[in-house]
């Protein structure tokens, strides 16, 4: 994979020259993309900005996104060769930072449920999961440094897993949503992928301009509360085993680890998400769904048919459930410094016939609480699997900074 972090310190130093940063991506991509697939459209005479940042640094953005150089299709033939006059407002924050926008990165149809044709870099018989697809197979098929998905229910943190890259799902908000297809107000939240925890941060404090989000020169040592969410189901081996290695890591490295039991209104908040974010999808896509039913992708429009008519009054009861269990969580948090649990219930499923369970997801994203994957394990196949590091909300720099350090524990 392309280091972000790596190609800014060549740069930085005179090594290596933006343009030729760049020119490595291209090459990447020629020699990746035919078999992947993880791009919609892409710039192969992209060249690097003078200034800022993330000068030399090529980035992929989900193509349910609005950018005025590229169409943004949203994954639908309702959307063909729709361009948009202006960019969505992270697209113009990664220009601002000096970035290079070298294309838009398949999603499934309005980052919903409808898989797409691009294949796990690792084990082309896998999904690279979704609705995020492209942006993290292009990323741990090192095509590109950085790349830009977003997150209703499990679409930046499981997709970094089956993919085994680092990624960010930030705190709520953190990223503005301007310009970027609505699916739940309530719940999208964009987040990056990128090789390593590092080069996540980097993205993410080059583009909100929050130095503090950097990873600092010295490495804490984080008090970790391990949670399983039993009531989401159990895991799979391979997401057992992650868990298993990743908390041993972290032992070693000297953290404090002790299992954590959730309070249960956080638990009636997983099982309240999901009307949330159906009775909030038919309000994003009314029009889609009302003129152009037929063309809707198959699972998607099976998902709004049976929502159909959710009352407002259950929603509503389901949005004051979740700012209970938000206020029960941040309790959690007074004992423990980030949580550590699984990013998918198991390893990338085979075929391309699903992009995984959302489960073991959900929650968090419903929580507004900033995540962060972190490969931990190899399954059979040559198959990632992730963990994820959860803080408290609005403590981006934080889950960050635990995530460095597992990372490290893990490597060690």
């Amino acid at each position: 994979m392309i280091s972000l972090a790596e190609l800014q310190r060549r740069i930085d130093a005179g090594n290596l020259s933006a343009d030729a940063a760049i020119g490595q991506s291209l090459e990447a991509i020629a020699a990746h993309e035919r078999t992947i697939g993880a791009f919609v459209c892409h710039d192969d005479k992209a060249r690097a900005a003078k200034a800022g940042p993330l000068r030399g640094i090529a980035v992929g953005i989900k193509d349910i996104m609005d950018t005025a150089d590229f169409p943004t299709e949203m994954g639908s033939p309702i959307y063909k060769g729709f361009r948009s006059r202006g960019d969505a407002a992270v697209v113009a924050a990664l220009k601002q930072a000096g970035a290079t926008i070298i294309g838009k990165t398949t999603t499934t149809a309005f980052a919903s449920s409808d898989p797409t044709a691009t294949l796990n870099p690792h084990n082309h018989g896998h999904t690279p999961g979704g609705s995020s697809s492209g942006s993290a197979a292009a990323v741990g098929a090192g095509m590109i440094p950085l790349a830009l998905g977003t997150q209703t229910g499990g679409s930046v943190i499981r997709p970094a897993s089956f993919c085994g890259v680092a990624a960010i799902k930030p705190s709520y908000r953190l990223l503005p949503t301007v310009g970027v297809k609505c699916y739940s107000w309530t719940l999208d939240t964009v987040g990056l992928f990128a090789a390593g925890v590092e080069d996540v941060a980097r993205g993410l404090a080059a583009m909100t301009g929050r130095p503090e989000l950097l990873p600092g020169s010295a490495v804490t040592t984080p008090r970790i509360g391990v949670v399983t969410q039993d009531f989401a189901g159990a895991p799979e081996a391979a997401s057992a085993e992650a868990l298993r290695i990743a908390v041993a890591a972290a032992e070693r490295a000297g953290a404090p680890v002790r299992a954590l039991a959730l309070p249960e209104i956080v638990a009636e908040a997983w099982r309240a998400q999901p009307i949330v974010q159906e009775f909030e999808a038919h309000q994003a896509l009314a029009w889609e769904y009302r003129e152009n039913y037929d063309a809707m992708a198959p699972l998607l429009r099976g998902r709004l048919d049976e929502s159909k008519g959710t009352p407002a009054a259950a929603h509503d009861e389901a949005i004051k459930i979740a700012s209970r269990a938000r206020h029960a969580l941040g309790k959690v948090f007074e004992d423990v410094d980030v949580l550590l649990t699984f990013s998918a219930p198991g390893a990338a499923p085979k075929g391309l016939g699903s992009t995984g369970d959302a489960r073991l997801n959900r929650l968090w994203t419903l929580m507004g609480v900033p995540c962060v994957n972190i490969p931990a394990y190899v399954a059979g196949g040559g198959l990632p699997v992730g963990v994820q590091v959860i803080a408290r909300f609005g403590a981006d720099a934080q889950a960050l900074a635990a995530a460095i350090f597992m990372e490290g524990a893990l490597k060690s």
